[in-house]
């Protein structure tokens, strides 16, 4: 008769089972880490002292005046988060079509990065370089008579736009335009003046990408009332890897410091490709609506909010990003300073 309680154990000289049983041995072979030094804050910034503005689109996000700026960085920097990437939102007022206030002498944003690196000059400073926010069609360049972005024209006023914002104390450019050419020129005008220590992170895989939704409403890119603004002549077809992988060399031929791909969640595949063949920093950006979209299912309790977040960063971390731009980054490292 047969002993239905006794079940003879397989002969198995592999049971990876072992590596799983306890948290202990799990955190010892974990193989994917995030901490506070991996991510980095995107900041929305507007003109003057007012007090800070909540963005519908991005639940707990919020456009700061200079100083609510200047206090949210010192609380990312007791939390542990080393580096922020600045986007000002610039009055409808100051935009034309060609964007010229992006060169004014007086451009308040030059003057807030100022202020941060004075009164917080251990914090690493990342500025956007993009035309998009100060003209008034949205797009990141300026027009040519038929309406598309003309290429060359774009790419010598964002060599003087870079400059600028170097002269003004940030640490790190960064491209996001995806013209041909730019992070050369970039590269040869900040040599030029002086700025050899500025780096250049290039958005070196910008893809066009239906998740920037929330963003463009945050930095008033988006015209309201209108469907959104056609970016595909000059940012990646999201069906494109080896045009990722061309675009990515191109920019680290032309001196870029750190390669980056956005979005980050959708692009798994496109950072391990690119992981594989560069030896430079991989940046991932985790857009406006990857993180829109986790925080809306988990309000209608179709997802665990904090284990969905860090899920959706180990994954980016994994496909072999460096560093992580995300919305999520502040909330992360208070929990990981809470079990620290």
């Amino acid at each position: 008769m047969i002993n239905s309680q006794y079940t003879p154990p397989l002969d198995l000289v592999r049971r990876p089972r072992r590596n799983r049983q306890t948290a202990a041995i799990r955190a010892l072979v974990r193989e994917a880490h995030v901490t506070s030094d991996d991510l980095i804050q995107p900041l929305f910034v507007k003109d003057g002292p007012g007090a800070a503005e909540t963005i519908g689109s991005l639940p707990g996000i919020s456009r700061f005046g200079v100083k609510g700026m200047l206090a949210e960085v010192a609380e990312l920097g007791a939390l542990g988060i080393r580096a922020v990437a600045l986007f000002p939102q610039i009055e409808p007022k100051l935009k034309d079509a060609r964007g010229k206030y992006a060169l004014a002498p007086k451009n308040w944003f030059f003057g807030a990065i100022r202020q941060l690196k004075a009164a917080l000059p251990q914090v690493l400073i990342i500025a956007d370089v993009a035309l998009d926010p100060y003209t008034d069609h949205g797009h990141d360049g300026v027009l040519d008579p038929s309406g598309d972005v003309a290429n060359d024209e774009t790419v010598h006023i964002l060599t003087q736009y870079a400059t600028r914002l170097a002269e003004a104390g940030a640490d790190i450019v960064a491209p996001s335009d995806m013209m041909d050419g730019r992070i050369g020129a970039i590269r040869d005008e900040l040599d030029h003046e002086g700025f050899t220590q500025t780096s250049v992170l290039a958005y070196a895989a910008k893809f066009a990408s239906a998740y920037y939704g929330p963003f463009r409403d945050a930095v008033g890119s988006a015209t309201p009332g209108k469907p959104s603004l056609d970016k595909r002549t000059y940012q990646l077809d999201p069906a494109n890897l080896r045009e990722a992988l061309l675009e990515t060399r191109l920019d680290e031929d032309q001196g870029a410091d750190i390669l980056m791909i956005k979005p980050a969640g959708l692009y798994l595949d496109v950072i391990a490709a690119v992981r594989h063949s560069t030896t430079l920093p991989i940046a991932a950006y985790q857009v406006s609506g990857e993180y829109a979209q986790i925080h809306a299912a988990a309000r209608a309790g179709w997802l665990d909010l904090e284990k969905a977040r860090d899920e959706s960063l180990l994954a980016i971390k994994r496909a072999g990003a460096d560093m992580i731009l995300t919305y999520f980054a502040k909330e992360v490292a208070k929990a990981l300073k809470a079990k620290s």
